[in-house]
């Protein structure tokens, strides 16, 4: 017994010391591939499979696409410290009524989802989502968690970061997407593979114009105040 309870002790803390060791890292290295881009490309069977990804430095995607994925996903990032405890409280009281599932994830969640688990509704998926969640909002500033994540995320078929989205969808530059055409990106995100920003459908036109909208109230995009 006592040697099963080392094995346990030396499993935790490794697993302490690498995922540290990984936040850290990933600090100041590009994610080169998360887990969704791999389970991505062994579900796809088509026969050109490799997804598009794109990495660029935050001062190479424009004000419009950072703002655009504030507005839409989490208005309370530069606020909050990695959970929207009312966002939360929302879904929770939304999905107990029975009606379609309703996330209240913020941008640092997504991002710690994304980058180092796996899509998931587990209860274990979800501990190791707020553990992670909780070391990059420690260990990163504000700036490389949206850097991170517009970098990382799914934005339509195969396309992983605003980047590969904006060349994918606009064929332009990421530095280059004016509001409505970034809101076109940022409207997509509830599912990028169901949903089109170019041609958009009805429904994303309307949820395009109330991105843009958001953004003009939320006025100015000052990511450095918070490191």
């Amino acid at each position: 017994m006592k040697r099963i309870f080392r094995f346990i002790a030396k499993l935790f803390i490794w697993s302490i010391i690498l995922s540290v060791g990984f936040v850290v890292l990933f600090k100041y290295v590009p994610v080169p591939v998360t887990p969704l881009m791999v389970i991505r490309y062994f579900e796809n069977t088509e026969a050109s499979k490799m997804w598009k990804h794109d990495w660029v430095s935050i001062d190479n995607i424009s004000k419009n696409m950072q703002l655009a994925v504030i507005c839409s996903e989490d208005q309370k990032f530069l606020q909050h410290s990695g959970f929207d405890v009312e966002a939360i409280e929302k879904a929770y009281e939304h999905n107990k009524k029975g009606k379609r599932i309703k996330g209240g994830s913020t941008i640092s969640q997504q991002t710690a989802k994304n980058v180092f688990l796996w899509p998931d509704r587990s209860w274990l998926r979800k501990g190791l989502e707020t553990y992670f969640t909780f070391l990059i909002e420690t260990i990163w500033s504000k700036e490389r968690i949206l850097e991170v994540y517009l970098n990382s995320i799914e934005m339509g078929p195969d396309i992983y970061g605003a980047e590969a989205a904006a060349q994918y969808w606009f064929k332009k530059p990421a530095s280059r997407l004016d509001a409505y055409e970034a809101a076109g990106i940022a409207s997509i995100l509830p599912n990028p593979r169901k949903y089109r920003a170019n041609p958009a459908t009805s429904y994303i036109q309307k949820r395009k114009q109330w991105i843009v909208k958001q953004m003009r109230f939320y006025g100015k995009l000052d990511l450095k105040i918070k490191e």
